[in-house]
């Protein structure tokens, strides 16, 4: 059952027309900036 929320989001993100942001159906544009992001600004910093 956890699983649902997840699978709702890929099937939502699916859904989304090319050049428009999913969840919003806002446009995308060349100056976005999640452009800019790769996966080291998705990771979560070890405490320590």
């Amino acid at each position: 059952m956890r699983f649902i929320p997840l699978f709702a989001l890929f099937f939502i993100a699916s859904c989304a027309e090319e050049g428009r942001y999913p969840v919003t159906g806002d446009e995308c544009g060349p100056n976005d900036p999640v452009l800019t992001l790769d996966a080291a600004d998705c990771t979560i910093p070890a405490l320590g």
